[in-house]
């Protein structure tokens, strides 16, 4: 019986050992499958992470001066801080009051940033802070913050902002002696600038929406991309003579702080870009933002208020006296 019996278990035993030698390679096929379909997750997140982080710091340096999507916005008007670029001028090429010319900052400021800068002895430099699309929810505040500390009074020129927070920042504004101007209300150029009637349906909605909310008829305006802007399908000249019946002055800028070009700027590179042009002016309308991506903005604020109140300067809001600083100037316009 003995005999009979042992070929048949000596060929189960080899048939088990087969199987368990195929089950073993199997768990180890699958074992390694399992590690390097890990590192191959591990590695494609680590690779995601890089590509976000990269989008970031290129969504940042974008030109978006709203959160619409307009990465266009102020790109035809200053390329980056080296000088306000005036393209775009066509036969009006002579630039209102002291205009910044194309190259920003003397040589001897570029090689020393730190070292004081000259005053004329005669007259009192004055600077005008202006910010644009805002509100935002989260730096409108924290600029107005900013202002009421340092005791000084700027320009916002605003744009339709229809979230719940926006009715409060745009009275605030006011309230607390700021001058309110006009932007646009949509900030789309591709609606605004599309005819004559678009662009005079957009000022009217926002003058009747901030007049609702706050009692007060604004009565300066600032061109989206600047009256010198490219990207308008009809001639900048018919919406200036549309404000001009409106009795409204729009202001453009001789300043530029950089915050809304496709460079991106540090807190000490925007401070110095704004004081070393300042020192150049009697007059500077200083160009900023306060959309929601201009955090940097709100940290050189305060700073670049100290330094400009150690300069001399007087930082005044937008006012009927304010000497008109125009790309396309409204006193060369045809009737």
């Amino acid at each position: 019986m003995e005999d009979k019996r042992s070929p048949g278990m000596k060929e189960q035993r080899l048939r088990r050992q087969r199987v368990n030698r195929m089950k073993k390679m199997i768990m180890g096929l699958l074992g390694i499958g399992f590690l390097t379909a890990i590192a191959f997750c591990i590695g494609l997140t680590l690779q995601v992470l890089q590509m976000r982080s990269e989008l970031e710091a290129i969504t940042a340096g974008m030109i978006s001066v709203q959160e619409n999507g307009q990465t266009d916005d102020y790109k035809s008007v200053s390329a980056d801080n080296e000088g306000l670029q005036s393209h775009g001028l066509g036969e009006n090429e002579e630039l209102k009051e002291n205009q910044v010319p194309q190259t920003s900052g003397s040589e001897s400021m570029a090689e020393n940033p730190d070292e004081d800068i000259p005053l004329a002895e005669e007259n009192v430099k004055k600077v005008y802070l202006t910010f644009d699309d805002g509100p935002s929810a989260e730096n409108t505040p924290r600029i107005l913050d900013i202002l009421k500390e340092k005791n000084v009074k700027a320009t916002f020129f605003v744009i339709g902002n229809e979230e719940d927070y926006a009715p409060q920042l745009y009275r605030r504004i006011v309230e607390e002696g700021h001058t309110l101007g006009m932007h646009s209300y949509s900030h789309k150029y591709s609606v605004i600038y599309d005819t004559l009637d678009s662009f005079q349906s957009d000022f009217y909605q926002l003058k009747e929406y901030l007049t609702e909310i706050t009692g007060i008829t604004p009565s300066i305006m600032r061109f989206p991309g600047g009256s010198s802007n490219s990207v308008s399908n009809i001639d900048i000249q018919e919406c200036i003579r549309f404000l001009q019946e409106e009795g409204v002055t729009y202001y453009d800028w001789n300043v530029i702080s950089g915050d809304a070009t496709s460079q991106v700027y540090t807190v000490d590179e925007l401070i110095r870009n704004v004081v070393q042009d300042v020192a150049k002016n009697d007059t500077s309308i200083v160009l900023m933002h306060d959309a929601e991506t201009k955090g940097t903005t709100v940290e050189a604020l305060g700073p670049m208020i100290d330094q400009l109140k150690e300069m001399g300067c007087e930082l005044l809001p937008i006012d009927s006296k304010t000497k008109v600083i125009q790309h396309i100037t409204a006193d060369n316009i045809d009737e």
